[in-house]
């Protein structure tokens, strides 16, 4: 949905004729919750990390979305710090033996890395809707060929 405002989007510093702005944050925040970024009704996913091709109540087309590997990236990150952190807070306040450390963090960090994987990637592809990136702004999304190509 837009918000109806007739500021201009900008992406990439260039200037795109008259666009509606769309929600940056709401989008990213449908996107967290599995859900359309365009009318937060729909779902946003079919399979575990599989969108669908377009919106069940909207419409909106997703299915050329390229989110690629940075929700994966993100994951590890976000992942990382969460087990890390509490893997530094355990020991300095308490002396486990390895067998322990391993049996706590190795399936936390699987458990988290895949609970987290399916709103991130949603979160992203909220992001590249709400920027109008990779077809989202109704034109063909062009893929530039590798330089040595």
């Amino acid at each position: 949905m837009s918000t109806g405002s007739t500021e201009k989007q900008v992406f990439g510093g260039n200037q795109q004729p008259s666009r509606p702005a769309r929600p940056l944050g709401e989008a990213m925040r449908r996107g967290l919750l599995s859900r359309c970024p365009n009318c937060g009704e729909g779902k946003l996913f079919r399979a575990f990390v599989k969108p669908v091709d377009k919106c069940s109540v909207c419409g909106e087309e997703i299915s050329h979305h390229r989110a690629d590997d940075l929700p994966a990236y993100l994951d590890i990150v976000v992942v990382g710090h969460i087990v890390i952190a509490g893997f530094m807070a355990v020991e300095m306040r308490y002396v486990w033996p390895m067998w322990l450390h391993f049996a706590v963090w190795a399936p936390l960090t699987l458990i988290l890395a895949l609970a987290m994987l399916q709103p991130i990637k949603g979160a992203v592809i909220g992001l590249q809707w709400a920027l109008y990136m990779h077809g989202f702004g109704g034109e063909p999304d062009h893929i530039e060929a590798h330089p040595e190509a």
